[in-house]
Parts: C-alpha cells; sequence; structure tokens
C-alpha cells in the first residue's frame, strides 16, 4: 500500500493509521504453522495475556500515526481508544456528528498531528471483564470468567478478586497491588461504574 502511494505521488498528503483490534494470538485454531515457525519471536512482548485477555497484551494495540505533509516522526505516551478515530477525523473533514452518535468518541486529532501531548485521562475496555487503564494504573474488575484459554494458551485475566496493577512499572502486570490501594481501586471502579450508567 505505501509503495502504491508513493508510485501515485499521494505519500506526502495521506493520512495513515495503522492500529489493529486486539493483541497477538499465535494459534486461533488456524493450521497455518504459526506456532512452529514462531522461534524466538514474542509478539506480545512484555506484556502478560494475548487476544481475548483483559491484560496488556490482549487490551494495548499498536497505534502508529503517518502524515508526511503534517506529523514529524515521534513516540508519544498519549492514552488514545480507537473510538476516537471518529471524532477526530470528523474535526479533521469539518464534518459535524449527528447528535447521539459516536457519544464515546473525543476529538484527539492535535494529540495524532504531534501538536499535544495530552490523551485520554482514562480508557475502559473490554475483554470478557471490564477494566480501565490510566496509563499509570490498571484496574481489572472481578468477573467469574475462566482464567484461561487452552486454544490459544492465553491467561484472560479474569479472577473473582479485584486487581490492579502499576503497568507504567509493572509492565507484565505480575504484582496484583489491590489489597494495598483501596483508595485507587475505589476510584479506578467509578470510571466503570460511570460509564455503565451511561449505557
Amino acid at each position: 500500500m505505501l509503495k502504491t502511494l508513493d508510485k501515485l505521488g499521494l505519500t506526502e498528503n495521506t493520512f495513515i493509521v495503522l492500529t489493529s483490534d486486539n493483541g497477538p494470538v499465535v494459534d486461533d485454531g488456524y493450521q497455518d504453522r504459526a506456532v512452529e515457525l514462531l522461534g524466538q519471536h514474542r509478539p506480545w512482548g512484555p506484556f502478560r495475556g494475548g487476544k481475548y485477555s483483559n491484560f496488556e497484551a490482549g487490551t494495548r494495540v499498536p497505534f502508529i500515526v503517518k502524515w508526511p505533509a503534517k506529523v514529524k516522526p515521534r513516540i508519544s505516551d498519549a492514552l488514545v481508544s480507537q473510538v476516537d478515530l471518529f471524532a477526530s477525523f470528523s474535526e479533521l473533514l469539518n464534518v459535524k456528528i449527528e447528535n447521539g452518535a459516536a457519544t464515546d468518541s473525543h476529538s484527539y486529532l492535535s494529540t495524532f498531528l504531534g501538536k499535544e501531548r495530552e490523551g485520554r485521562d482514562y480508557i475502559i475496555e473490554h475483554a470478557g471483564a471490564l477494566s480501565v487503564s490510566t496509563g499509570k494504573w490498571k484496574y481489572i474488575d472481578p468477573s467469574n470468567g475462566p482464567a484461561y484459554n487452552k486454544l490459544t494458551d492465553t491467561e484472560l485475566g479474569n479472577s473473582k478478586e479485584p486487581q490492579l496493577y502499576k503497568i507504567k512499572k509493572d509492565r507484565g502486570e505480575k504484582n496484583n497491588v489491590a489489597a494495598e490501594n483501596p483508595d485507587m481501586v475505589a476510584k479506578l471502579k467509578t470510571y466503570i461504574e460511570g460509564e455503565k450508567a451511561k449505557r
């Protein structure tokens, strides 16, 4: 696709977003020899879980923006959600969103263009259970769902106990600090409850 844009002379003024709908999965039931060919590659990197999981490897996805005429390459820690593409592109194209449409979407066009460093305060995630991430903290609501998916060999992150991780430092979500931080658990839980109340 990029080579075609180059060939057509459209690269400089084309806004490209590369992202994914979920984290990686190696064996999803397909006979594609993915497990055999994996070698030393770890598509989930330092993160725990994978596709179908509440853990970061299931909910954190790549998000790369390219627009040579407008965006200078850099790395950003801004917290954004794919739902924000709707409002952001509406602003870019100067198209009004109809009342009641895309109510969860907020424009972060300036962030996508590298003009601002700020993103969302938090993101609500769903992969069986609900969770909320602030980029520094991640809270996973208690769930009766299974803890493990045998088919995909993936930890799902479901637990009957509340889970809280300092994901800025504990990227692999190894140390559940919910018991030591009841105030943070309560605060993040209110974000989830607030989103549920909107429905």
